[in-house]
């Protein structure tokens, strides 16, 4: 029989950012990129709320009635901000979903995928993947802000990287994604309650620092990391062009 846990949904969200200020704050389609992230959620999660350091947008979920607590403007991660959110608002829920808030086309697939994870009582923590499409190029493979995944026979994480891996011997580059099925990851995570407590008192790790990647710290210390496959192409904002892609995109699909 599968467990029965008690999930929560946590986006986890700040004003400040270099390339794109207020970015939750963005209109879509008529409405804030947060506002559209947490409506996606709702679908799937009876429990769901927004972590910020900023009133303005503390201000705008409540506006909309959504949840919405306020956390520290110190924290490095969204993970960290997860945690003392949850220490906050949690009502003994057994598992934390750390959903992106730059994601305004969230699939409900993608959050039950993450969800189905803790089928397997072992599972500590929870990700994503994408399977890479080989047309994309390898120029598209070896984009360094796309991390790459590679998975153990149980679909449980090896290591993540921004450099291309495994590398295919005796190929040309351009030949290694038809010759091995690649993985890119999914940026979002979830974690037994208990977990997210722990991983969130580790210092930073040397593999971490050098990539400039969290979940590698959790590895680094034998955390096990499940995989879920999700097919599900998204469109993740960073930077005011890519809102006006997503925007483009949500009126082609009207």
């Amino acid at each position: 029989m599968k467990n029965k846990l008690r999930y929560i949904g946590i986006i986890p969200v700040r004003f400040a950012s270099t390339r794109f200020p207020g970015k939750p704050l963005a209109m879509i389609g008529g409405m804030t990129m947060i506002e559209r992230v947490y409506r996606q959620v709702s679908r799937v999660l009876p429990s769901v709320w927004v972590a910020t350091d900023d009133e303005r947008i503390a201000g705008a979920v409540r506006d909309f009635g959504g949840n919405a607590v306020m956390t520290s403007t110190t924290h490095r991660s969204g993970t960290d901000r997860c945690q003392e959110a949850y220490a906050t608002i949690g009502g003994g829920e057994d598992v934390i979903i750390n959903i992106q808030g730059d994601e305004p086309f969230i699939q409900e697939s993608q959050i039950r995928a993450v969800m189905e994870c803790f089928d397997d009582e072992n599972t500590q923590i929870a990700t994503l993947v994408r399977p890479f499409d080989a047309t994309c190029g390898f120029e598209a493979l070896s984009d360094c802000n796309t991390p790459k995944v590679v998975v153990d026979n149980s679909m449980n994480a090896l290591y993540f990287s921004r450099s291309v891996i495994p590398f295919v011997r005796n190929a040309e580059a351009g030949e290694w994604a038809s010759r091995h099925q690649y993985y890119t990851h999914v940026g979002m995570y979830a974690y037994r309650a208990a977990v997210l407590g722990e991983i969130t008192q580790l210092p930073q790790s040397s593999l971490e620092l050098a990539e400039s990647l969290e979940q590698l710290r959790w590895l680094q210390n034998g955390y096990r990391i499940k995989v879920g496959i999700t097919n599900c192409e998204t469109i993740g904002i960073d930077t005011p062009a890519d809102l006006e892609k997503a925007v483009q995109l949500l009126e082609g699909e009207k």
